[in-house]
């Protein structure tokens, strides 16, 4: 708990309810946050309330203010432009922040006597270049649409050079190419193909094809036959191309497609770009953490056209939020003419909407590096459970003892849905006498938890870190038994149980004071059992050493002059039988302290009995 909230709440009680801007500041000074508020009161007494809800990011945010500072503004729209301004002079922490760190491509028409069409990735200072473009693949496939529909020569031959000094390769035979090596086309022919295909590329297939039929009209009236019949293939090669990719033309001519997806706190936007009714461009930018995904929208679609080119005249977004006429009228003000927000239900832009949001999520995919499965597993227990969001960081706990000896306890972490290994801890249970499962319990989560307030500061991972979910092995009297223990630390964990069958196969999930079942058949349920597979299998291995070593201990202790604390000094040092039988009469006689005599005694009884 952020130990000025007393103050922070005073302070917050004097504020007004007036809209405006608010700055959370860390003890430093610096400005870690900068949001908007309709009625400042309500919006920043909000992150400082008791069981406010918040997901780990806020709560990150809320441990580390200080201070605050606020700017009162006559509108909640004034706040909107002065939130965009102060985010870009300032760079807050917890912000999101959209950094130009993405490569660019271009279509370069290259300055030849016979111009080639081609995708670079470097800027070039010779040659048209038409760009940058965000994405290769729309750089790829636009130059592959605009050689094959117009026939341009894609091999490394020069011309005029080298007219007429080989035959056709295949493309020309497969009329993928018009076969200029054969010197047939004049550069005055080639130059105006040339900008038939650039047209093509900027304005899309719809002006192109109205400009080709024009003039295969013209051709047939002049009786130019031939060149009537190019220009019909070229529109037949053209509707083919966008019969066979209806997904890249859209009926809006000019128009961005925008979806969020979000794993976990983490988030990322995809920007479809159309102009003149074509998908001319892809952008997918990481957004980092994620507060609200409400800010997170308004956030993102200020800074990223406030930072680039102008808003098109329509933008189309995958749902609807809280200050979406603000933004429409900020989009205003940037193009210089009436921007609309538009949230589709149905249709093609609702398609286009789909689309978007499956770039979305491959990119998050490829990031946080998990299977849809996994996603799917930890957004359903999240909503299962009535968490804030899907838990990134799982602990989970489970007792193990033989009777009243070799009592331990172990933890297991999962981390975005797999095992964390390096999070895997082990725990002797040593503060009673006696086997009390619940008593273990709440041992181990003290331990952690002490360890978390003598770590968070230095290392902010492993025992530093709150989990996002506790996960116990057992009923909801294991739930009741650790709850306690953690309100002592004036901390608030989701805590659950994993409730197994008479044939110790996960049936519930424990809470307190009931039990939450599920389907067999949801990715939740085969998740939580993995969890509670993993770490009954963690404790019971270290029980097994434990017994192990402690019977070996006792094994020891029949030899004369070895006792307790003897035996567990060998043992710490010779960890095994092996090592043991190894060690010289000097080796155990100073492990051990004991005397030559007591040491050859001690090394006959390991050769004869161990």
């Amino acid at each position: 708990m952020n130990p000025r909230i007393d103050y922070l709440k005073d302070k917050v009680s004097t504020l007004t309810m007036m809209p405006g801007v608010y700055l959370m500041k860390d003890s430093t000074g610096k400005i870690i946050y900068v949001g908007k508020a309709k009625a400042l009161k309500n919006r920043v007494s909000s992150y400082f309330r008791e069981n406010a809800g918040h997901n780990e990011k806020v709560r990150q945010m809320v441990l580390h203010v200080y201070d605050f500072d606020y700017i009162v503004t006559d509108s909640e729209f004034e706040a909107l432009v002065l939130e965009c301004s102060l985010i870009k002079q300032y760079n807050p922490k917890y912000n999101i922040l959209l950094k130009d760190g993405k490569g660019y491509h271009y279509i370069k028409v290259s300055e030849e006597p016979f111009p080639r069409i081609t995708a670079e990735k470097m800027k070039s200072e010779d040659g048209q270049l038409l760009g940058p473009y965000t994405s290769s693949f729309v750089v790829r496939q636009a130059v592959d649409e605009a050689n094959k529909i117009f026939q341009l020569p894609t091999c490394h031959r020069k011309f005029p050079q080298e007219f007429k000094k080989a035959r056709p390769c295949l493309n020309y035979h497969i009329k993928q190419c018009m076969g200029v090596c054969r010197g047939k086309v004049s550069k005055g022919e080639y130059r105006q193909i040339i900008e038939q295909a650039v047209d093509f590329i900027k304005k899309g297939n719809q002006d192109t094809v109205a400009a080709l039929k024009q003039q295969m009209e013209t051709a047939a009236e002049e009786l130019n036959f031939e060149l009537a019949a190019q220009l019909r293939d070229r529109i037949t090669a053209i509707e083919r191309v966008s019969a066979s990719q209806k997904v890249i033309l859209s009926e809006e001519k000019e128009q961005d497609v925008i979806a969020f997806a979000q794993n976990y706190h983490v988030g990322c936007a995809s920007v479809l770009k159309f102009r003149g009714g074509r998908l001319v461009d892809k952008d997918d930018i990481m957004l980092g953490d994620i507060l609200q995904l409400d800010e997170t929208k308004r956030e993102f679609l200020t800074q990223y056209y406030s930072a680039g080119d102008p808003p098109p005249k329509l933008v189309v977004i995958d749902d609807a939020f809280e200050d979406m006429e603000l933004v429409e009228q900020y989009f205003t003000g940037l193009a210089g003419k009436k921007v609309r927000i538009f949230v589709p239900q149905k249709g093609e832009q609702r398609k286009l909407v789909l689309m978007a949001l499956s770039n979305a999520n491959e990119k998050l995919l490829q990031r946080t590096s998990r299977t849809g499965k996994e996603v799917v597993a930890l957004d359903e227990l999240g909503k299962m459970l009535g968490l804030v969001s899907p838990p990134d960081y799982i602990e989970a706990y489970d007792i193990s003892n033989m009777g009243e000896s070799a009592r331990v306890a172990g933890m297991v972490t999962f981390v975005k849905g797999k095992p964390y290994r390096a999070g895997y801890k082990r725990f002797a249970i040593k503060g009673f006498e006696g086997q009390d499962d619940y008593a273990s319990m709440q041992e181990v989560i003290r331990r952690r938890f002490n360890r978390y307030f003598e770590e968070k500061d230095r290392t902010g991972e492993g025992f530093g870190r709150l989990p996002d979910l506790i996960l116990l092995d057992g009923g909801k009297g294991h739930v009741a038994a650790v709850l306690p223990v953690i309100a002592e630390f004036g901390l608030s964990v989701p805590v659950f149980g994993m409730v197994k069958d008479s044939r110790h196969r996960t049936r519930a999930i424990a809470k307190d004071g009931g039990e939450i079942s599920f389907s067999s058949k949801q990715a939740a349920f085969h998740f939580v059992t993995n969890v509670q597979d993993e770490v009954h299998r963690f404790a019971i291995s270290y029980q097994q050493k434990v017994h192990s070593r402690e019977s070996f201990a006792l094994k020891l202790r029949e030899c004369e002059g070895i006792g307790e604390k003897k035996a567990a000094a060998l043992l710490k040092v010779f960890r095994s039988k092996s090592e043991l039988k190894a060690a010289s009469l000097e080796q155990l006689a100073e492990t051990a302290k004991l005397s030559p005599e007591k040491a050859a005694v001690l090394k006959k009884f390991i050769e004869e009995k161990i």
